[in-house]
């Protein structure tokens, strides 16, 4: 009678759902921008929420199950299982920081709708204030992620998709908090070259390349405390509408992700556990 034993390695032969994770990462190979814009930000939040849905039907997979749980892979499963609380720290950093600018955000607008001068340069200070903590925790958390980088191991085709898929989530991550940041504190001629870009351009969108509009909310802000330029409240309160949307919409494809995140990891820990 033959014997059939149990198979302790990864499935050798592509199966759809490995292509499928293979053409995402491949996606962000070979759209690899340098432009940290909200536009290409909720592109690569769109693309990453694409790739971990097939992650997680990669992991359903029967045979990569099995391969999970054998004691020859456990190396392999405790660096994903090291690498997902990694990305769990980055998402809950990067989640709030938006919330926490949001919450300022919101608060400045509220006074500049009653438009009390004084309350105004008040309140525009301390947003400002709450900028310039919030660029000092961002610049800490990106200095810690890349000392914590994972040096992934060189191992089987499953592992190695999964390990990807978890740099390229890192890589975007990095990529959200430069842009919660924003350019570098104290930097005069960012600050006067996005004031004079609005006035010449009435309509904002997120067209623009490079376009920030945190920083172009930050920029008119500093702008209107000293007195250096004639802006109107209300290009105040536009710009600062349009980077409220913006954070609300990082903000949703964020916690989409980390739900994700969440997802896969709990498949994993069930199937070890089984």
């Amino acid at each position: 009678m033959a014997h059939h034993s149990r198979s302790n390695s990864f499935p050798s032969r592509p199966h759809p759902f490995t292509s499928e994770v293979d053409e995402h990462l491949s996606r962000f190979a070979s759209s690899e921008s340098a432009s940290t814009s909200s536009s290409t930000l909720c592109k690569k939040l769109n693309g990453l929420q694409d790739l971990h849905d097939s992650i997680e039907k990669l992991l359903q997979l029967p045979l990569n199950q099995q391969a999970f749980s054998s004691e020859l892979n456990q190396k392999y499963v405790d660096e994903l299982l090291d690498g997902s609380i990694r990305l769990f720290d980055v998402c809950t950093t990067a989640k709030d920081y938006l919330l926490q600018t949001k919450e300022c955000m919101q608060e400045l607008q509220s006074v500049l709708r009653r438009r009390r001068g004084t309350e105004i340069i008040h309140e525009v200070k301390k947003y400002l204030a709450s900028r310039k903590a919030v660029k000092k925790a961002v610049l800490k958390a990106l200095k810690n992620l890349k000392n914590k980088q994972n040096k992934y191991s060189e191992t089987r085709a499953t592992i190695n998709l999964l390990q990807e898929a978890q740099a390229v989530t890192l890589n975007v991550m990095e990529s959200l908090l430069h842009f919660v940041s924003g350019p570098e504190a104290g930097s005069k001629t960012s600050h006067l070259s996005v004031v004079s870009k609005l006035f010449r351009n009435k309509k904002i969108g997120c067209e623009e390349e490079d376009e920030n509009e945190i920083a172009n909310a930050e920029s008119i802000l500093l702008s209107i405390i000293s007195g250096k330029t004639n802006i109107e409240i209300e290009n105040a309160q536009n710009q600062l509408q349009q980077a409220d949307s913006c954070i609300q919409n990082l903000e949703e494809g964020l916690e989409s992700i980390y739900r994700q995140l969440i997802k896969a990891r709990v498949t994993i820990l069930n199937i070890l556990n089984h």
